[in-house]
């Protein structure tokens, strides 16, 4: 019997993985840097079954018709705009997910971008390394206070929930935006009201987005909407790098329209404007919001999971379509 053929394009963590890796029931092909630059043709050759790939693996129409085999490919990340969907559907392939899993994760890395910028955490640090630190001083690095202060979170799903829950504890108001809002019982059990698009944008003093990528989406934070925001807010992007335009983001920080941002996706991963990196007030981070060891794990395990279930003509557990 001809065994299954699956292409890995990244190593992940964790024991269900590294046995994955060792299952002698499969042909598995571990991708190395410059064989993923050309997915395409290394599809075209190896002609894999399943593919488990990363969010920033460009799985577009070449890559999906390459192979005759492919049956699925499941993605190490909750989101999938790097594959071409529409193809998936036409050709009957299979494209899975990892939700639910990095919920927490993320969210927590939400609060500590916003701690850090409010708190001016870098530049205290940089301070007290550098040997400036002399003593203690009544107006040294003073931010704003997030106890009443607004958090408009723009995406009220799994992450957004669970951000709101967070900022409670901090004693900050809380308004949310979804396509459709909640029952006003279950507003008043999280303790939070609904706010439309413009509201959102004009009451937040730290404004925080939590929405998927799409089309529409695409620069939806742009110069119209940072100019539109509170004087001296904070904006807060874990969600995906190209919602927010960042050369807008630089000008309204660069004129002091917001008091800081705090950022863990970038517009042209992994590139990243310039004049950010340059910026005392923004927080940067590398697209670590899912990495804790458990979540990361759980991620790798899922992707397995929904991969030989799929190869073994099964129903996968987070499919996308």
């Amino acid at each position: 019997m001809t065994k299954k053929r699956i292409i890995v394009t990244s190593i992940l963590p964790g024991k269900i993985f590294n046995s994955f890796l060792n299952n002698n029931d499969f042909e598995i092909k571990l991708l190395s840097k410059e064989e993923k630059e050309n997915l395409a043709k290394i599809t075209e050759e190896f002609q894999p079954h399943g593919i488990i790939s990363l969010l920033s693996d460009n799985i577009d129409k070449k890559v999906l018709e390459a192979s005759k085999n492919l049956k699925i490919v499941a993605n190490y990340a909750v989101g999938f705009n790097n594959i071409d969907i529409e193809t998936a559907k036409q050709l009957n392939i299979t494209i899975t997910n990892t939700p639910k899993v990095l919920t927490d994760a993320t969210a927590d890395i939400t609060m500590l971008l916003i701690l850090m910028v409010t708190r001016k955490a870098i530049l205290a640090d940089s301070f007290v390394r550098k040997g400036k630190f002399d003593g203690w001083q009544p107006e040294l690095f003073t931010g704003p206070s997030l106890l009443g202060k607004t958090i408009g979170i723009l995406g009220f799903g799994r992450i957004g929930r669970a951000v709101a829950k967070r900022a409670k504890a901090f004693g900050m108001n809380i308004l949310y935006y979804k396509r459709n809002h909640l029952l006003e019982n279950e507003e008043d059990l999280l303790g939070i009201s609904y706010a439309d698009f413009d509201l959102i944008i004009e009451k937040s003093d730290i404004l925080s987005i939590h929405l998927p990528y799409t089309e529409k989406n695409h620069h939806l934070i742009n110069k119209e909407v940072l100019n539109k925001m509170k004087n001296r807010s904070v904006l807060i992007n874990t969600a995906r790098g190209a919602i927010v335009d960042e050369k807008a983001l630089v000008n309204a920080l660069k004129n002091q329209k917001l008091f800081g941002a705090g950022l863990d996706v970038y517009e042209q991963e992994p590139q990243i404007e310039k004049e950010l990196l340059e910026m005392e007030n923004v927080v940067l981070f590398p697209h670590i919001g899912s990495a804790t060891i458990e979540t990361r794990e759980k991620m790798a395990a899922m992707v397995v999971d929904n991969c030989l279930t799929v190869l073994n003509n099964e129903k996968p557990k987070n499919p996308v379509f």
